[in-house]
């Protein structure tokens, strides 16, 4: 079985920022302060991760009741930005996920660094859930090496144990995507529909590069 596991944020979709507004929004609510720093990075980060650093930023403890609260806000928030915003399916992923997903040897996750309400929100909106079978989140972990451990052991839990690390494919727009590739000893697609470049990206050394998914049998031709 061939398992391909994708990013969401700049690799599937566009959200026009919906996230990020609504995670800032949140935690300037939470603490009644004004502005954090606009240039904050999101890409090929956890939202935990970026919501440690916004509660540093804001002088907010990390404790079971703040995190809670702040999720729970910004749930509520991302909810409201995404029919805001002209947010979109990025180009070739449509075609893509529905050619993989007719292939009976082909099993297809979700490895991001969204937590999952937020990665079921945002790819519910676009209608696009349906289409994975397992995947991990970042709910818990600042590193996205440790997301790509849960995602491993998921796959693995749905596919009875039937998992080759030589077949599992991460597909993301971040040299952290193909980091975390490398973690769990799968394969990398880097495709520049990020913020990141095709130089940035191949600097990182994916095993393949794309400008964008529109060339979906080359994707295809990964798995036969």
């Amino acid at each position: 079985m061939n398992i391909m596991f994708f990013d969401i944020d700049g690799t599937l979709i566009n959200t026009g920022g919906a996230g990020k507004d609504a995670m800032i929004t949140a935690v300037l609510e939470q603490t009644g302060n004004k502005e954090v720093p606009s240039d904050i990075l999101v890409s090929g980060r956890s939202d935990r991760g970026i919501g440690r650093e916004l509660f540093r930023l804001n002088g907010l403890e990390e404790i079971p009741e703040n995190w809670n609260r702040f999720v729970d806000r910004y749930m509520r928030l991302l909810q409201e930005n995404l029919p805001q915003r002209s947010g979109y399916i990025l180009p070739g992923v449509q075609k893509l996920l529905d050619e993989l997903n007719s292939l009976q040897d082909v099993s297809l996750g979700l490895l991001t660094g969204n937590v999952r309400e937020g990665a079921h929100i945002k790819l519910r909106h676009f209608g696009l859930w349906d289409y994975f079978a397992h995947g991990a989140f970042g709910d818990r972990h600042t590193d996205r090496a440790d997301i790509a451990r849960d995602a491993a052991a998921a796959a693995r839990l749905h596919l009875d144990g039937h998992y080759d690390p030589t077949r599992v494919w991460v597909i993301g727009d971040t040299p952290n995507d193909v980091k975390c590739a490398r973690a769990i000893g799968a394969r990398a697609v880097a495709v520049a529909t990020g913020i990141y470049g095709v130089e940035d990206l191949d600097n990182a050394e994916p095993d393949v590069l794309l400008s964008d998914l529109s060339d979906f049998e080359r994707i295809l031709a990964l798995v036969q």
